[in-house]
């Protein structure tokens, strides 16, 4: 299995014959061409950060067998813009599916909390091939235990000490720290020592550069 790392939150995952696509945002350069190569789109919630609404619709045109996975206001935000509705599946907290015969886990509900004053949107999580989870923009918690963890490391909702105790309690193999455009070189430095083996996440992190690629 391949997981490589694209801008800000967004990742692929390769297996077996399956390639699957998870958040490719607007601020993903290259969402329009990774789109063109995904088997299935998987989308954790409808913050422009994590889904490019313009290239999903232009790949959904030109792709026929490519599928999108969301919650509802994912599902209806395509919609309204013309999507193919029997290409759109929508998913919520303890859903299962297979994508070219990889599994697929669906967990979690709501995004995490920015302010009281700031509404609360829907947020689900992936659970790839019972090994690779990818929270979206949330803490929760996989549910079982995982290899590989996808740590949000900046945003307006981020915290670092929920982050350490998120790696201490999901406790992964590894950890990849994602969600990551707002750092800056220093900022990655800090990720490293406070989320690293060495610092008091004590797990080994792989801080993968845009489109760097790693064998699971």
């Amino acid at each position: 299995m391949q997981l490589t790392k694209h801008a800000h939150a967004c990742v692929s995952i390769e297996h077996d014959d399956a390639r699957l696509l998870i958040d490719p945002g607007v601020f993903t350069p290259d969402a329009a061409d990774l789109l063109a190569r995904a088997d299935a789109a998987l989308v954790t919630h409808d913050h422009f950060d994590h889904i490019d609404l313009d290239a999903v619709i232009a790949a959904l045109a030109t792709r026929p067998k490519l599928a999108v996975f969301g919650p509802a206001s994912v599902v209806e935000a395509l919609r309204k813009l013309g999507a193919d509705t029997e290409r759109l599946r929508t998913v919520g907290d303890g859903d299962r599916f297979e994508i070219g015969g990889v599994p697929i886990r669906v967990t979690g509900k709501t995004h995490a909390v920015i302010h009281d004053d700031i509404p609360v949107p829907e947020n689900v999580g992936y659970v790839v091939a019972d090994a690779i989870y990818h929270p979206g923009d949330s803490y929760h918690l996989p549910g079982t235990t995982i290899e590989t963890l996808l740590v949000p490391s900046s945003g307006p909702w981020t915290h670092m000490g929920r982050a350490i105790d998120f790696i201490r309690a999901a406790a992964p193999r590894r950890s990849v720290p994602i969600h990551d455009i707002m750092l800056s070189e220093i900022g990655q430095r800090s990720v490293q020592m406070l989320l690293g083996e060495a610092g008091p996440a004590g797990t080994a992190l792989h801080q993968l550069s845009p489109d760097e690629t790693i064998e699971l």
